[in-house]
């Protein structure tokens, strides 16, 4: 009896051992020429981000028949006016040295500082604030430290600022610059008369900038505020003028005071039909603001610009009258929107619509002065002739007709409603009095 049994496992023979799956043989891949096993072990074989330099060119050798060798050769430096002599090694090929100025040499810049004689200077460069053995020391130090001012003012002898000796020295070469030239217009493009220095301006800046320089957290945060608050008064008074200007080319066109002259200062009007009813008030077309709007924008598409102004121009209008518009322009035989929106187009297609709401403002004011002139005429006619007028509710007062009444004191006469075929009734009794009507007069 043994654990199975007392644990009522089967009896089973013992598992055969599983065979170990092969596993499948890895690329081998070799190593490359000319990169070492730690940055191929790295880089696992993968393309290098920037392209390598090949092993073959790097290690390539010289032709046979070029024999190089290295000397210790002298050379001069053209740069210095001493003709100082130094030496350095120089690749030599075939044993012949190489030929030429320093390669160095060139990057040496110097100022070309004017010369002047002592003619040019009593006649042309005289100044009373400044001696002639001063203005000579200053053009000796312009040429040593190539007109590096800051210390040339540490050099000179004299307590002048840097500004004065500026001052003097571009006011000196410039004076020479128009005494030497042939014509004025020689001297007219040199920069030192086309851009000539000031002291004062130099000054002033100097000033400013030490007073920016020295302000604290708090200066700074106020000098934001004032300059926001400007910013923001500058755009608001563009806002308000861009609306004036519009304002008053909508009501030049069509001024409600110059079409009521027109009829005539001494055509009678009743009182009550200019009360009764007011004009239809022009619409004037409030877009200050998007173009306000859209220059804060700095970059925008011309068609979104375009579509902006036209739907500002048309806010005021309704619906009828800008499908009036939309209407007028397809019988112009003109597109919606322009196929290329250039800013002149953009500008005349935006100027026609205007013009177009203009015109039906004007047909509006005149088919209300037509009908204000059709009223007036009726009224004017039913006085002429006598008629009763019209009351607002449209009826009419009823014409007095006294009723008969028997003589001597008698009862009134009442009528007789008898039928129309009775003989014994006078004809001012079968009857009933009538209205009397402006039309039958």
């Amino acid at each position: 009896m043994d654990a199975k049994d007392i644990l009522g496992l089967p009896k089973n023979q013992l598992p055969l051992p599983q065979e170990k799956k092969s596993r499948p043989p890895k690329d081998s891949q070799r190593k490359p020429d000319g990169i070492s096993r730690e940055v191929y072990a790295l880089t696992g074989g993968l393309a290098p981000l920037m392209p390598a330099i090949d092993a073959s060119l790097s290690k390539r050798r010289p032709p046979s028949d070029e024999k190089i060798t290295w000397q210790w050769l002298p050379f001069t430096n053209s740069a210095r006016k001493d003709d100082l002599q130094l030496f350095h090694w120089v690749r030599v090929v075939n044993g012949v040295p190489p030929k030429g100025d320093y390669a160095f040499a060139k990057y040496n810049k110097s100022v070309n500082i004017m010369k002047y004689t002592d003619e040019e200077y009593n006649k042309y460069l005289t100044d009373p604030g400044w001696t002639k053995g001063e203005t000579d020391q200053l053009f000796e130090l312009c040429e040593r430290f190539d007109l590096r001012f800051i210390v040339i003012a540490d050099r000179f002898p004299s307590s002048r600022t840097v500004e004065e000796l500026k001052d003097r020295y571009y006011s000196v070469s410039r004076a020479l610059v128009a005494a030497r030239a042939n014509a004025s217009g020689d001297a007219a493009g040199h920069p030192l008369v086309k851009e000539p220095y000031t002291m004062q301006h130099e000054v002033e800046r100097k000033r400013a900038l030490s007073m920016v320089l020295s302000q604290t957290k708090q200066q700074e945060r106020k000098d934001t505020e004032v300059l926001a608050e400007a910013k923001r008064i500058i755009e608001s008074r563009i806002t308000a003028k861009a609306a004036g200007e519009a304002e008053l080319r909508i009501t030049g066109t069509a001024d409600p005071a110059n079409s009521e002259k027109a009829l005539g200062s001494g055509d009678p009007i009743a009182p009550g039909i200019l009360s009764g009813a007011a004009a239809p008030p022009i619409p004037i077309p409030d877009y200050a603001s998007t173009l306000a709007s859209l220059k804060l924008l700095r970059v925008y598409l011309r068609t979104y610009a375009l579509d902006q102004t036209v739907q500002a121009v048309s806010s005021s209008a309704g619906l009828r009258t800008i499908k009036r518009i939309e209407q007028t322009l397809q019988e112009l035989g003109v597109n919606l929107k322009p196929k290329v929106p250039t800013k002149a187009v953009c500008a005349e297609h935006l100027e026609l619509r205007k013009e177009i709401l203009t015109l039906l403002n004007l047909q509006k004011q005149l088919q209300y002065k037509e009908s204000e002139g059709t009223s007036i005429d009726d009224s004017l006619y039913m006085e002429a002739m006598g008629a009763p007028k019209r009351t607002p509710h449209g009826d009419q007062d009823r014409a007095f007709m006294p009723e008969p009444v028997a003589f001597g004191g008698d009862r009134p006469i009442k009528k007789d409603h008898k039928r129309k075929g009775s003989s014994g009734q006078s004809p001012s009794q079968s009857k009933r009095p009538r209205k009397m009507k402006a039309p039958d007069l």
